[in-house]
Order: C-alpha cells, then sequence, then structure tokens
C-alpha cells in the first residue's frame, strides 16, 4: 500500500505533485519510464518512486556511494543489456557484436586516456571481481600476498579469510603507525623483506591520506613482488590529478567504477605491462566471469567520458575540499579526526572523544532517522567489534555532485552533531529531518 501511495505521486500524467510533502521531480525521461513500468509494474514502480524520493530528500554521506549523472544512470536501463557478448572486440563467442564492440573499445580508449595508461579491461562486474582477476593472474594458490587488514582500513578482498583472497592465499598483514594512524614505510618494507611477498597490495576503503606509491614500488622491487593499487575509492581524484597516480609505479591497478568516479557500478583493471595486460584479459575472460555487462560497459563509457572534461577536474577539487570542512566543523565540534584530518574524499571520525559511550552503530541509526545516511566504521585499534564501532567513515563525493560547498559542509557537520549531541533525542531528530528537507530542496538532485 505505502509503495503504491509513492506511485501515485507520480502518476499517470508523469509529473510530480504535492500528494507528500517529501514529493520530488525527476527528470522528464525518468518520469517516463516510471510511468511505464507502474503501467505494467505498479508494486516495483512505487518501491523504485519511493528511493528516488529518499535519495532526493537525504544526505548521502557514505564515502563510497554518489549520484550519477542521468545521462550514466539511463544508458544502464539500455537495450544492451539484451545482448551476450563473451569475449573481446574483434574476437567474441556470438554474432551481432558489432556495436558491441564499438562501445566497449570506446570504454577502454577513454579509460586508458583517463589514466594515462596503455592497458584497460572494462568488464569486472565489480571491484571485487578485479581483485579475483589480478590474483588469479599474478599468483599461485599458496603465494603470500601482504596488504593492510579490513579492520585498519583495508578492503575485504585483500585477504579477509572468508574470502576468495584469504581462503586461497598466505596473506600477511602490515599496519598503519599505532600513533600518528598514518602508513608507516618503513614498517611495511621491513615486513617485506621478513615475508618476501609475491604481491603487495596498497589502495584502501578507509583510509583518508594520500599514497605514496612510489615507495611502496620501492619496497616491491626490494622482494622482486608486483605490486596492485586498489584505486577503488581514489580513482576519481586520481583521473583529474588532484590525488597522485599510482602509475607508472604499480604493476597492476584496480578500481570499481562508481565512488568518486561517478559512473555505474562495476570494476576496472588497468596496466602498462602488456604481459600483464594478456594475463587481466584471460583472468576476466574467461578466468571468472562469462558475458560481460554490455549496458553497463556503455555507462562507463559515457561516465569516463565524462571525466575526461575539464569540469570534472573542479568537481574533484571540491570534493576534496569540502572533506576538509566538514573535518574541520566535526573536529571543531569535539569529533576526533584519524590521522588527524584527511587528503581525499572521506574521514574517518572516532566518536569517543565526544562521547565515551557513543558507538558507530547507534550514531548511524539515529542519523538515519533524522535523514543523513552513513555507515559505522572501526577506527585504527577500535576496541568494539565491527558491527557496533567507535567510528563513522564520512565522504563528500555525494554531496558535492549536488552542488554543495564549503559552507553547506559546516552546517552538515553541524547537523550530525545536533543528533549525536542528543543521544538521537526523536524530537532533536525530527527536528534536524526537517533542516535537512530544506537543505535539500536548495540543491536538487533530480533536475
Amino acid at each position: 500500500m505505502i509503495a503504491m501511495m509513492r506511485l501515485i505521486t507520480y502518476n499517470a500524467t508523469m509529473t510530480s505533485t504535492t500528494a507528500t510533502k517529501e514529493s520530488v521531480t525527476l527528470d522528464p525521461l525518468s518520469r517516463d519510464l516510471l510511468g511505464l513500468i507502474g503501467a505494467h509494474d505498479a508494486e516495483a514502480a512505487g518501491i523504485m518512486a519511493a528511493e528516488a524520493e529518499r535519495q532526493a530528500t537525504t544526505l548521502e554521506l557514505i564515502a563510497s556511494e554518489n549520484h550519477v549523472s542521468t545521462t550514466v544512470m539511463h544508458a544502464m536501463g539500455s537495450w544492451l543489456t539484451n545482448k551476450y557478448a563473451e569475449g573481446y572486440p574483434g574476437k567474441r563467442y556470438y554474432g551481432g557484436c558489432e556495436f558491441h564492440d564499438q562501445i566497449e573499445d570506446l570504454a577502454r580508449d577513454r579509460a586508458k586516456k583517463l589514466f594515462n595508461c596503455g592497458f584497460a579491461n572494462v568488464q569486472p562486474h565489480s571491484g571485487a571481481n578485479a581483485n579475483i582477476a589480478a590474483f588469479m593472474g599474478l599468483l599461485k594458490p599458496g603465494d603470500t600476498v601482504l596488504s593492510l587488514p579490513i579492520k585498519s582500513g583495508g578492503h575485504l578482498s585483500h585477504g579477509l579469510k572468508p574470502n576468495f583472497s584469504g581462503t586461497f592465499f598466505n596473506i600477511v598483514d602490515y599496519d598503519l603507525d599505532p600513533k600518528t594512524e598514518l602508513l608507516d614505510y618503513d614498517a611495511i618494507e621491513k615486513i617485506a623483506l621478513e615475508c618476501k611477498p609475491q604481491m603487495i597490495i596498497c589502495g584502501y576503503s578507509a583510509y583518508p591520506r594520500e599514497i605514496d606509491f612510489k615507495r611502496f614500488r620501492e619496497i616491491a622491487d626490494k622482494v622482486d613482488a608486483y605490486l596492485m593499487a586498489d584505486i577503488a575509492h581514489i580513482a576519481g581524484l586520481v583521473a583529474s590529478g588532484v590525488h597522485p597516480s599510482p602509475f607508472p609505479h604499480a604493476h597492476v591497478v584496480t578500481t570499481t567504477t562508481h565512488k568518486t568516479l561517478r559512473g555505474p557500478r562495476g570494476g576496472l583493471i588497468l596496466s602498462d605491462d602488456e604481459e600483464i595486460a594478456k594475463k587481466m584479459d584471460r583472468k576476466v575472460f574467461p578466468g571468472s566471469q562469462g558475458g560481460p555487462l554490455m549496458h553497463i560497459i556503455a555507462a562507463k563509457a559515457i561516465a569516463f567520458g565524462e571525466a575526461l572534461k575539464p569540469e570534472f577536474k573542479t568537481y574533484s577539487e571540491q570534493i576534496v575540499k569540502n572533506a576538509r570542512a566538514l573535518a574541520d566543523g566535526l573536529n571543531e565540534a569535539g569529533y576526533r579526526l584519524c590521522s588527524g584530518g584527511t587528503d581525499n574524499h572521506l574521514m574517518l571520525v572516532d566518536l569517543q572523544p565526544r562521547d565515551k559511550d557513543l558507538t558507530g552503530a547507534d550514531a548511524e541509526k539515529w542519523l538515519e532517522s533524522a535523514g543523513i545516511i552513513v555507515n559505522k566504521n572501526g577506527i585504527p585499534n577500535d576496541p568494539r567489534p565491527p558491527m557496533v564501532t567507535s567510528g563513522l567513515r564520512l565522504g563528500t563525493p555525494a554531496l558535492t555532485s549536488r552542488g554543495m560547498q564549503e559552507s553547506e559542509m559546516r552546517e552538515v557537520a553541524s547537523l550530525l552533531d545536533k543528533v549525536m549531541g542528543a543521544s538521537g533525542d526523536t524530537a532533536t531528530c525530527e527536528q534536524v529531518r526537517e533542516e535537512v528537507r530544506t537543505l535539500c530542496a536548495k540543491f536538487p538532485l533530480f533536475h
């Protein structure tokens, strides 16, 4: 019934109404598509309408999420989804792939130009799939991999025990300096010399500082190891020159195409080494995947084209400015920023100095009720378990996509503190929810 009511808000006239105070205006094509879906499946369309409303009227602060352009979004719903295209351009296992070859070549060429490298595989369905191919192409089961553990900001596909990486490979951890919460390159080198890994991984899910890829390559060369850079979080910043590039230092680079790159959900593998490039192609297909998602590859091509425009650098620079402004606002409110701040799009917020009893899980729940979407996250040496945590991971890509700048970040910091400082008091959350709606209305998501 609720889903049906939401759909009624976007009724057969394809125009938004004031049936609810949270009604949002969609772009014309989205309205048409939602109306088409609603004519065939009102229940599904109602849920989709409700999600559009949620995104439009809440503040998205999850560092790994973003808002794609309407062009990218609609490319994902195109007729390219109808085709099997196993293989690569010019070497498909099915006929009828002429235009799929062209769109994949376009995506590959744009990716290579964007990251200034010689090879790109645009077929991985996700960042984890890209990592699977990299592991399979460069290592043998049982080989040693040196990586940052997930508890300190690494990714589950870098060696977590239940994951393929932790199941089939010998994972050795390096960690952050316990005092500075920064990468300690001398300590990493010492561990590498002791364990002699076949591969070293850099690039993380929750590390707010710049990465010295050159130093990592020097360490890898000393132990004759491959260097893999997983830049899933910082890819957009790298592409626009706002963060140092892993090239020419990394042997292989993996990434997602969403997050700061602001493309569709998917993966990407990059390299400058011809032999590694051949291995990556073989380990994506047929090594770990079947038919590629050609509608997603088309959306990747469009997103890469957007990222090649000068305004994308301005956008990336604003992401970093916004992150620093948000971090400063929270610091002034009494929260501790792990490592002392941020150089990129994200920050790790230690809640304990503000309130020793405040947990990330509680903060996440309270903030969502107030229209602010965040994720609980462990901090370095966190005394609480992963589903509770003592911190939050916050990011600014999505709010920057809406056009918000430093002054809005300070307002957001104040809203965050209002909710957490009141321990999720219902009246306070309702008040903040109205303030969030007002702020979102000034920066519409769909236009």
